[in-house]
């Protein structure tokens, strides 16, 4: 954190010179307050990284209680007595129970990643691993239920019962399915708008007659959006080439955040050092030259 507020220091000294020195210092509460602010939230991230790895490791506990229980079931596959089915039996239930207890975790913790802060691709990977392992062992369930039917055909009522536990699991499964890749596509679209961004650069006269620029403001009223060009992603396009030897930038952008200098035919270039705060006041630039 301090590295940062630093890197922004040096970045403000070295475009202001001896002369901004007083605005340097003037700024610093500004850049205290990001500073807090970002802490902020990086300490709401770890608590919800925290609270979704204890849900994590509910379900994993539910996991292996259930592989505990398939043991049981094959010992008793091997056994004799009046009592092994039966005991086939509880363990299927205890099994079905658990299952549906993860379940119910795995509902509880896709609702607290949807209303999270943390990485979209990061989410969608902890929901895909968990439905990975409901699959492995409904895949499980059913080959244990073919293995013993012998020893369970006499509970028909039962197994009948338990094939439409198995069912529900199915449709749940799919449904957790379908409402992640829901979720995958709706972080695709809502990374795709954050990152997108529009500039335009002309002479006075130019801007005017597009109605961008009015009466010494910029974008007030009708002004023809399609004159601007698209930026489809704001991490990657951060050099702009304006074609000539004056150039202002009408809209406001943060100080340090960028540099707008000459190139070797003293044509001006903007270069955007860091997007993210370039473009956080607005996803509009309008920069005029003559």
């Amino acid at each position: 954190m301090r590295k940062i507020i630093l890197v922004i220091a040096a970045g403000m000294l070295v475009l202001g010179g001896c002369k901004d020195e007083k605005k340097t210092v003037e700024n610093k509460p500004q850049v205290n307050e990001k500073a807090d602010s970002l802490e902020r939230v990086l300490e709401q991230e770890r608590n919800e990284r925290a609270d979704m790895a204890a849900i994590q490791n509910e379900i994993l506990e539910g996991f292996r209680l259930i592989s505990e229980a398939e043991d049981r079931i094959t010992l008793a596959k091997g056994g004799e007595g009046a009592d092994k089915a039966e005991q086939i039996r509880e363990n299927m239930a205890f099994i079905q129970e658990k299952m549906k207890t993860n379940r119910e975790l795995i509902e509880k913790l896709r609702q607290q990643l949807r209303e999270s802060s943390i990485n979209g691709e990061e989410l969608k990977k902890t929901i895909d691993g968990l439905v990975k392992q409901l699959d492995e062992k409904d895949k499980q369930i059913k080959l244990l239920r073919e293995q013993f039917q012998t020893e369970l055909n006499t509970k028909q009522e039962q197994i009948t019962q338990l094939d439409q536990q198995v069912t529900t699991l199915n449709n749940n499964v799919e449904t957790l399915k379908d409402e992640s890749s829901q979720k995958s596509q709706t972080i695709k679209e809502q990374d795709r708008q954050l990152n997108t961004a529009y500039y335009v650069f002309g002479t006075k006269s130019e801007l005017k007659e597009q109605g961008i620029l009015a009466k010494g403001e910029v974008m007030k009223g009708n002004y023809n959006k399609n004159y601007f060009t698209k930026i489809e992603d704001i991490r990657l396009e951060k050099e702009i080439k304006l074609y000539s030897k004056s150039a202002r930038l009408m809209t406001s952008h943060p100080m340090g955040s960028y540099s707008l200098t000459p190139d070797a035919t003293g044509q001006y270039v903007l270069r955007i050092l860091y997007p993210d705060q370039f473009w956080s006041t607005s996803k509009y630039l309008v920069i005029l030259v003559k």
